[in-house]
């Protein structure tokens, strides 16, 4: 009996074990239920011309954003593609190079390794840098100097490397700083950062109401069809996403730019909420109802060139860190 009851405990395990997989692996099949608001998580919809180029980093995401899971944008079929700098490029790709500075910077580093190479350094008359304490001193200067010289051309730019971030509250929303950045081709006005802020609003609460109808007339036709699939999804599973007491907390300007009649903006906006997923009879199985959830996406809107209502034609979320 003994014997039976030490070979039954194995099996016991295996089964706790293969349930606990089973219960990760539903997670991840439905990611979804743990980011349930509208936009499930998920980055979608499109951009324009820049759909397949990364937006700038700003004070509210500086990460930038995660590239497009649902698109109906073509790659091929993109104008201007390849304009902008691509997903993964990172932060050194925000800053174009100056021209003067890269050749500068390559004849430092060949008369350097030209020099080590025959043996008397780059500055042997005076330092004697054949040895290993001179090529030390050799590249401490050199690093020192390229610095300097970069900080020095850097600041003639006139800041038309970047972004421009322009923050806008919850209380009344800023005018944008736009300082000649290259990312601004539309002035974007207090107004638009108002209409921003409550579209925000509007459309998490129409998601909660499961409010189709008047999600058409705040967001593209694309935005509201991947809508309607995730909200179908949702009820196929017999549950229910309700976002409540959203508030704004703070956002900024990533870009603006005007291509084909349609002006586009794209703004960072960080805002938290209660954000819960219930059954039909309404419990609770997947939040918590007394902690508030914090995010950070990147929302672009679209409307006609210098009139209309600006409508959602993306949601990007941010690398998570």
């Amino acid at each position: 009996m003994k014997q039976n009851s030490s070979r039954l405990m194995p099996r016991k395990s295996i089964i706790l074990a293969a349930g606990a997989a089973l219960s990760m692996l539903s997670l991840v099949a439905h990611p979804d239920v743990a980011d349930a608001r509208a936009g499930g998580g998920m980055s979608m919809g499109s951009r324009g011309s820049r759909t397949y180029s990364a937006p700038a980093p700003s004070q509210t995401a500086p990460f930038g954003a995660t590239p497009f899971q649902r698109t109906m944008t073509p790659r091929q079929q993109a104008p201007g593609y390849g304009m902008q700098a691509p997903y993964g490029a990172g932060m050194a790709m925000a800053r174009p190079r100056h021209p003067f500075m890269s050749g500068f910077m390559g004849g430092l580093i060949g008369a350097g390794l030209f020099g080590m190479v025959f043996g008397h350094g780059m500055f042997s008359s005076g330092m004697g840098g054949g040895g290993f304490l001179g090529l030390l001193i050799q590249l401490a200067l050199i690093f020192f100097l390229v610095r300097w010289a970069i900080r020095r051309f850097s600041n003639r730019g006139g800041g038309t490397g970047g972004s421009v971030a322009s923050p806008f509250g919850a209380t009344g929303p800023a005018a944008p700083q736009q300082g000649g950045s290259r990312n601004v081709g539309v002035a974007i006005t207090a107004a638009d950062y108002q209409a921003f802020q409550q579209a925000l609003i509007n459309i998490q609460t129409a998601w909660s109401q499961q409010n189709v109808d008047a999600m058409r007339h705040m967001a593209t036709p694309e935005m509201v069809s991947y809508f309607n699939s995730q909200l179908t999804e949702l009820a196929s599973r017999g549950a229910r996403n309700v976002v409540s007491n959203l508030r704004f907390e703070r956002g900024d300007l990533v870009e603006s730019w005007r291509e084909n009649g349609a002006d586009y903006a794209t703004v960072a906006m960080q805002y938290s909420m209660i954000d819960i997923t219930t059954d039909m009879t309404g419990r609770v199985i997947e939040g918590d109802p007394s902690n508030r959830t914090t995010v950070t996406e990147l929302w672009t809107f679209v409307r006609s060139a210098g009139l209309g209502t600006w409508l959602l034609s993306a949601i990007q979320q941010t690398p998570r860190r």
